[in-house]
Parts: structure tokens; sequence; C-alpha cells
């Protein structure tokens, strides 16, 4: 018999109108990339910098005072290629065909562009930047560009592994300032594509909130940490708590609660993603959703 949990969750995703994911690292961690740990999957392809500096994680890294450039792009360049290259996390996948056919929409603080490997890319608020991207760090203008090319050019010319020489740092094409991951830190850019994604996200809102009276909204917070509450589950928990349409979920590694004032509309399940995940989709699979798949 399955667990009481999986069966009402399950009926929660039948029961919804439209589905909002709040994609937190916890994701990614379930999917093997552990940014602020190192799990096997990132410290194998980062071992020589590992080696050579010590971080206590990837992302301490990223944000790592280098002594130059070179050294900065050795860094980024590594670690970019492997989020490029790294296979697309089973938990995605699993999220993907659970929310089906019904209308969605995710918001994300994951840069690792997990989320854009299966869900489209209008669906997606990926509110923290993707390493996929790359910005000028002035910044001098508003456009931004695929890093992929980038990335595995340089990371094949590494010097002893973990340094990039300074003539290979990559350039502005407008200012010749160094180019940086669009990644949030004190120089990221909330420019025309980030600004665009968020106005997608409140007119995804605005519809279910507003002009859909009557419809049944599930909030699915997956993996959200305390790092940077004020993202997602603080506005889902307002959400909810002001619209008596909408259901709240929460899935997460570490113990919790659904919040007091949700009262019978918050749900909380505890467990490994990578786990409760497929627990949920088999469960979908046996009794069959209200949107047309199985």
């Amino acid at each position: 018999m399955a667990e009481a949990w999986v069966s009402k969750l399950a009926q929660e995703i039948q029961q919804a109108d439209a589905i909002l994911i709040g994609g937190g690292s916890g994701l990614s961690s379930a999917a093997g990339y552990n940014h602020y740990h190192w799990s096997d999957a990132l410290k194998e392809g980062l071992e020589a910098f590992w080696e050579h500096y010590r971080f206590k994680s990837p992302f301490e890294g990223f944000y790592h005072c280098f002594s130059d450039y070179g050294a900065q792009w050795g860094y980024y360049a590594k670690y970019s290629q492997m989020m490029h290259q790294a296979k697309t996390g089973k938990p995605y996948e699993l999220l993907r065909e659970i929310v089906g056919d019904k209308p969605h929409f995710v918001l994300t603080t994951n840069v690792d562009g997990q989320f854009n490997r299966v869900f489209a890319p209008e669906h997606i608020f990926i509110y923290q930047g993707d390493f996929s991207y790359l910005q000028c760090s002035q910044p001098c203008h508003d456009e931004l560009y695929p890093s992929g090319p980038v990335v595995e050019e340089l990371s094949a010319q590494l010097q002893d592994g973990v340094y990039l020489s300074q003539e290979l740092v990559p350039r502005c094409p407008h200012c010749g300032r160094v180019m940086i991951p669009w990644v949030r830190d004190d120089t990221f850019m909330e420019g025309s594509a980030w600004q665009e994604q968020q106005s997608r996200y409140r007119a995804f809102l605005r519809r279910w909130l507003m002009e859909e009276k009557g419809k049944r909204l599930l909030l699915l917070e997956l993996g959200v940490g305390e790092m940077s509450p004020g993202v997602i589950k603080l506005p889902f928990w307002q959400i909810a708590a002001a619209n008596e349409g909408v259901r709240y979920v929460c899935m997460n590694l570490e113990k919790s609660h659904a919040p007091e004032h949700l009262k019978d509309r918050g749900m909380y399940v505890q467990g490994d993603l990578s786990q409760t995940l497929q627990q949920l989709h088999t469960e979908l699979e046996k009794v069959g959703r209200n949107d047309g798949t199985v």
C-alpha cells in the first residue's frame, strides 16, 4: 500500500488546474549535483581545483577572490563546462512527467541549467541567472552571450589543470571589460532577458489568481533551503495564505513543516527528492491524471 502522503499529493496534482513550481538547489542535489558540498559528480571534474585551492564547495570557488583573471577564468571555464556536459538529472525528468500537460510555470534559484533541459524557456524564471550565459562585468550593455562554445574552448587550454593565460580571458566586445557568468553577484545584470522572464511569471500569477477565478493553483516547492527564502518560500506562503483556491506543497530532504497559517491547504513531504518524486510518479501512473496523460 502506498504511503498516505503519496495518494494525497497525487490527488492534489490531479485536481490542480495549474501548477507553479518553486525549484531550489535540493533538486539538483538529489540529481547528484550538489553545488554547496562536494558531491562525487562535481568533485571528479573539479579535482584539480579542489586539490589546489581546497574550496569547501563548488560555489565557494565561484565566489572566491582569485589572484588574477586567469586564475578566476580557469575555474569559471571548468565549472561551466561541467554543467553543460552534465546529464539531465532524473528528478527533473520525473518532475516534468508529473506536471504533464497542465498549465505550469517554474520559478527557480538554480543556476545550473537543469530546468531548461525539461521545461520550455517561456515557462521558466531563472531568478539567479544561469551559467549557460555570459555578461559584461561592468555591464556596459544588455546582451547575454551563450557560454557553451567559449568554456569548451577555454577548458582545453588550462595550464596545470587550473589556470588560464591572461590573453585568453574573455573580454566584452563593446568595452573590453572581463566577461563573467550570468550568475547573481554584485555585478549581476537584471536586464531585458531577466525582466521578460519576470513579466511572464507575473502574468502567470495574474491569470491563475485573478483572471481564472474559481480555479485551483498548486504551489509545488522542491528543495528550497533557507539561504534566500524571500525568492520562493515566503512568497509562496503569502500567495497561499491570501488565496483560498491555492494549495501549497513543500518537498524537501530536511525536516520541516507546512506553515500553521495555511492549515489544511498546506502539506509537507520529507525525503530524498529522487525517491519521493519517483513514488509520486509511480502513483500517478497507477491512478492516471485528469489532463489526458498517464
